[in-house]
């Protein structure tokens, strides 16, 4: 039988506790709807009933993104840039390589390159080896590259790519500062006339201001809140053909 993808489920450790919080919520208002503590009767029934429903509807719909939500976010990112096949592509915080991979199936002699640190906490089975099968099973493995790189400290030249996305991966990086410096990273490595498209669900307004003072022409796309949960936000990003002329 041959292998589907796998591009794993984000933050597992969340949708983890999020499931078992909200069970443990419903079980205990289930079978025990009040106790007593002293001369004090509690009613927990409504009281856990509410949260644990909560919790297990947030868990689902961090898996229904998993398994069908973030595909088609990636499909509206990617129909963000007029694609001609030529580009050089890089993705930042690749995972498992499901921007890079759908970058390489709009190329032709271009090339997907796809760079993390690939912490285990931030997607399931979270490894460099795993982004390499899924390129080779979506038949792009030779318009694909797996790098470990840090965002706050890429080893490419000045102006490389043509297109640099990134999704789920800047708000991982502690600190305001940090943040600001892949920024600045992401900027420095686009081709003037490059593109980069940002999305996260958090953090996008530090991303724009870091981008703007970069020299980039910024704008940020909302939130559909019907394919992804938690809400994810894209910035636009635009280096000028000419840039700033530095002090």
């Amino acid at each position: 039988m041959t292998s589907r993808p796998d591009y794993g489920v984000d933050a597992p450790g969340v949708v983890r506790n999020l499931a078992l919080i909200g069970a443990a919520l419903v079980v205990l208002a289930v079978f025990l709807p009040s106790f007593r503590i002293g001369p004090v009767t509690v009613r927990f029934g409504g009281m856990g009933m509410t949260p644990g429903v909560f919790c297990l509807a947030e868990a689902a719909l961090m898996l229904l993104y998993a398994h069908w939500g973030k595909f088609q976010h990636r499909d509206r990112m990617l129909a963000l840039h007029v694609w001609r096949g030529d580009e050089q592509v890089l993705d930042v915080g690749t995972g498992r390589g499901l921007l890079m991979v759908g970058a390489a199936k709009r190329l032709t002699s271009g090339k997907s390159l796809g760079t993390d640190i690939w912490r285990a906490g931030d997607l399931s089975g979270n490894q460099a080896a795993a982004a390499q099968k899924n390129a080779a099973l979506e038949s792009v493995a030779d318009r694909c590259e797996v790098l470990n790189e840090d965002a706050r400290r890429m080893s490419f030249a000045d102006g490389r790519f043509d297109v640099v996305l990134s999704n789920l991966c800047l708000h991982n990086i502690h600190g305001r500062d940090g943040r600001a410096t892949a920024c600045r990273e992401i900027a420095r490595v686009m081709k003037p006339g490059g593109i980069a498209l940002i999305s996260d669900f958090i953090r996008t307004g530090e991303y724009v201001a870091a981008f703007r003072a970069a020299g980039l022409q910024v704008s940020r796309q909302a939130a559909n809140p019907l394919v992804t949960f938690a809400p994810l936000a894209i910035v636009v990003a635009r280096k000028p053909l000419e840039s700033p002329a530095r002090a």
